[in-house]
């Protein structure tokens, strides 16, 4: 369906009721959960509300494709972050084992983190992850990562600079 120019909540309503099902339905061609399908499909209209592009949309179909897909990279990305948390987890001995309240707030953590870093290069956010969560020096991460001091200087530099401009 091509669009004009979205300029009330009337049309924004029947652009959700005549796409939701078939952007669903493109989600469960992706997952294996109906309800992560609808949950995502929810996040993606989310994502549209608060694009500034919704008057420019010529394409609608595309441009919620384009914004689905980000959404479900999210989506694989979490479930990735919460699959090595709870690996880690699982390797800790039961007497240090974090609440159910204290895993949640690390979740977040984590998640907030990782939408932070969104963005940076695969190297920079790699580098500042040793740097900040495992506590390396640039040296010893110039030696694990296989590049110059400089280079992980240059790094950590674009990785405050992000987390700065991020905030």
């Amino acid at each position: 369906m091509s669009s004009q120019s979205f300029f009330n909540h009337l049309d924004l309503h029947y652009l959700y009721i005549e796409n939701k099902r078939w952007l669903s339905s493109w989600f469960q061609r992706h997952l294996t959960c109906v309800y992560q399908s609808e949950d995502l499909t929810q996040n993606t209209f989310i994502r549209l509300l608060k694009s500034n592009q919704i008057i420019h949309i010529n394409e609608t179909r595309a441009f919620l494709t384009t914004l689905a897909k980000r959404e479900l990279y999210s989506h694989w990305r979490r479930k990735d972050i919460e699959k090595a948390y709870l690996d880690a987890l699982h390797s800790l001995p039961e007497a240090i084992t974090p609440s159910e309240e204290d895993m949640m707030i690390i979740r977040s953590s984590l998640e907030e983190i990782d939408a932070l870093l969104n963005g940076l290069s695969p190297n920079v956010k790699q580098a500042f992850l040793l740097n900040r969560l495992d506590g390396l020096t640039y040296k010893e991460i110039s030696k694990e990562m296989g590049y110059s001091i400089a280079t992980i200087e240059r790094y950590m530099r674009q990785a405050f600079m992000h987390c700065y401009h991020a905030q």
